[in-house]
């Protein structure tokens, strides 16, 4: 079987001489009532014949419904989940405006077992987070993409 993939981009910004990140809070009705570990760096899964970066940039269109900003990607590298899936991540600096956000949608039986298909957005808000709020509100699988962001902001600075 194989190993599943997937690859997102981080966006970061300084506001106040702080570092702030774009996370996206996860669509459906599993997330709706949940907010600690429910945000999501804009990510999703591809497959052998696309690259990771290639592949995250068009995730992060399909996800928020804007281009991935224009700028230098910072690869800050792989972590395995604990379900197994690979996840790769690039950072860049950039602006987006939360309010132009125009997500991308899924399908899935809702209720369970009704035999009901619902369209849900994948994305149901977007938000800027400094890295202590947004350590708290990504899922444990993705939260060494924070500090990861912050050496190499702090290398490079």
């Amino acid at each position: 079987m194989a190993v599943k993939r997937s690859a997102g981009i981080l966006v970061f910004r300084f506001v106040s001489g702080e570092v702030e990140v774009l996370l996206g809070h996860m669509g459906g009705p599993y997330f709706a009532r949940k907010d600690a570990s429910a945000w999501s760096i804009p990510k999703g899964e591809y497959e052998q014949d696309e690259t990771a970066e290639a592949a995250a940039r068009r995730e992060f269109q399909e996800e928020l419904g804007l281009p991935a900003p224009e700028g230098e990607y910072v690869p800050l590298g792989e972590v395995k989940q604990s379900g197994g899936k690979i996840v790769t991540i690039w950072a860049v600096a950039g602006e987006l405006d939360p309010a132009l956000v125009d997500p991308g949608t899924f399908e899935m039986e809702w209720p369970p077992r009704s035999g009901t298909l619902q369209e849900f957005p994948e994305i149901d808000r977007v938000g800027w987070f400094d890295l202590e709020t947004a350590a708290v509100k990504l899922g444990a699988g993705q939260r060494p993409f924070l500090g990861r962001l912050a050496e190499h902001l702090a290398i490079v600075s």
